[in-house]
């Protein structure tokens, strides 16, 4: 139920999505910590929700904390990430290295004897595209530049990685693909720009999830996901691990609600951040009937922001076609100008009395 002046009222979906936490991104320590707690193991099973451990190492410790996942009956994804020397995340940069990273990852999975529900492929920048963008901007002006007319290294990354997530399937692995917000309002576009500058790559396995922080901006809020959500197989929502302003708990159950108007399986980045806010014990007793609203002024926000950068990103693609364009009109002008000026000049220097003709 809407209103032009109220916002958009969205009912609750009556049951819980399937609710899977990402986790384990902290030292081994302290994951240890996490799933020792029984009540952590209790609350899971009683949500019925699954496990995304992040597999930054293949090491015997990390296996042990999977197998006790797997003991406890509940389902665990495999987050397939590389060592921050090769750039942490997965994307156009790095193809043959998340392929022997998989490789690696399969007789992990066979020496330890672990049971994964899916392989899930994190794709984001490399993780140094934001250390150049804080401290060595020219550096990162030179590789945005090389970057932006490299269709080729695009095009070799989207047939390795299709190929790769082929491979997975046909290993017998579920793939989840996990996106930035900015490749649903590309893939509007039809363009690949942001794909080209940040190295994200356009590939889906059996699933998709566009990862959502609604914190970034609290003005627009829960808005961005009504608005993103039509485009999206499954949405994650961010925000109970931001440091200094986190999600509050209105917020966080705000967002799942909406989030699961579009989708049955709902990510949560992450598990210890939710841990560690209370949230737990209040998602057991979640009332998912009731409904939530989301302001026309916020709506109006989400929707302008994604005007804006449909805008922009059509500016910048085609950037060179429009100043090749200006530079060809200012010719064309300054040409006409120039003719009309030497006309002019030559008519006055026109005799206004010619000489008589000699017969």
């Amino acid at each position: 139920m809407s209103s032009p002046t109220s916002g958009i009222r969205v009912a609750g979906p009556a049951v819980s999505p399937q609710l899977f936490f990402a986790c384990c991104n902290g030292g081994l320590d302290e994951t240890r910590r996490l799933f020792a707690d029984a009540q952590v193991i209790s609350s899971l099973r009683k949500l019925h929700a699954g496990v995304a451990v992040a597999t930054g190492d293949l090491s015997p410790s990390r296996a042990q904390i999977v197998q006790r996942l797997n003991e406890a009956g509940i389902p665990v994804i495999a987050g397939l990430e590389l060592p921050g020397d090769q750039g942490y995340y997965i994307n156009s940069g790095n193809a043959p290295q998340a392929a022997a990273r998989f490789t690696a990852f399969q007789q992990w999975t066979a020496k330890y004897g672990l049971h994964w529900s899916a392989v899930g492929l994190d794709i984001e920048p490399d993780i140094r595209f934001f250390d150049d963008f804080q401290h060595h901007r020219m550096r990162l002006a030179y590789w945005l530049l090389f970057h932006y007319f490299d269709f080729a290294q695009l095009a070799r990354a989207r047939e390795a990685y299709s190929e790769l997530i082929h491979r997975m399937q046909s290993e017998g692995y579920k793939v989840i693909t996990y996106q930035l917000p900015v490749m649903v309002v590309e893939r509007k576009a039809h363009l690949t720009l942001l794909e080209r500058l940040l190295g994200i790559v356009d590939v889906r396995g059996n699933d998709e999830v566009i990862m959502i922080f609604s914190g970034l901006n609290r003005a627009i809020g829960a808005a961005m996901i009504w608005t993103l959500g039509p485009d999206s197989q499954s949405i994650a929502v961010l925000g109970t691990n931001a440091p200094g302003h986190p999600l509050s708990w209105n917020e966080f159950s705000r967002d799942l609600i909406v989030a699961s108007h579009f989708s049955r399986l709902v990510g949560v980045y992450n598990l210890e951040g939710a841990v560690r806010l209370g949230f737990f014990s209040r998602l057991e007793t979640m009332d998912w009937h009731r409904s939530v609203t989301i302001s026309a002024q916020s709506l109006m926000r989400a929707q302008r922001l994604e005007r804006i950068a449909l805008i922009v990103l059509w500016l910048v693609e085609f950037l060179p076609l429009i100043l090749l364009a200006m530079l060809l009109a200012f010719l064309w002008i300054t040409t006409r100008w120039w003719k009309r000026r030497h006309r002019r000049r030559s008519v006055l220097r026109l005799p206004l009395n010619p000489p008589p003709v000699q017969s």
